[in-house]
């Protein structure tokens, strides 16, 4: 019974500290002021398991289509070549201020297109990462992956040509889905 009443004591001074701590303001939420490193690596690892248990039941479809590419490029470079930016760059006004600073998708792509999927189509809290999945189609956000896939290396010339021959911003069309009846698709949310 001792044991019971010290870990509830306990727990209550915990709490007790942590609102204090809350309520103070002492914790610097600036864009412009990284966090603690322990914050930092508490983090980045909530964010990586998360993302990795919710894409299990991701089926990656073919990527490698022309026209799922071109389409991706269009509505990349209309949603996110200003945070993760074009061939060539190294920032942007928008990018320079953001904190936790956005992948350069331009030089380092994509890791996983399953992981890259369920971020476009989730987002991630507190990052500026919008959750594109809310007004995109899954067959859209494919196209954007399959250009993610191809965009490391690219040409400046390359990536104009590509954003040039596409339909530009579009969320959806026929020709550039990937069908839900073809097998390739998200199966769990």
């Amino acid at each position: 019974m001792k044991r019971i009443v010290w870990l509830a004591g306990s727990l209550a001074l915990v709490a007790i500290g942590a609102a204090a701590f809350i309520g103070s303001g002492a914790y610097n939420i600036a864009a412009d002021e990284p966090h603690w490193p322990m914050t930092e690596r508490v983090l980045e690892t909530v964010r990586d398991r998360s993302i990795e248990t919710r894409m299990a039941g991701i089926d990656v479809p073919d990527l490698d289509g022309e026209t799922l590419v071109r389409a991706g490029a269009g509505n990349y470079d209309a949603m996110c070549a200003e945070c993760h930016l074009e061939p060539g760059d190294d920032s942007t006004e928008l990018s320079a201020g953001l904190y936790p600073a956005p992948p350069n998708l331009g030089r380092d792509g994509i890791d996983d297109p399953a992981e890259a999927f369920w971020v476009i189509k989730h987002g991630i809290k507190m990052t500026g990462m919008p959750a594109w999945g809310k007004s995109m189609d899954d067959g859209s956000i494919w196209g954007m992956v399959a250009f993610l896939r191809q965009l490391p290396g690219m040409t400046e010339s390359r990536y104009d040509e590509l954003v040039e021959s596409s339909e530009g911003h579009t969320h959806g069309s026929s020709e550039t889905q990937v069908h839900a009846d073809d097998e390739h698709h998200e199966h769990d949310d």
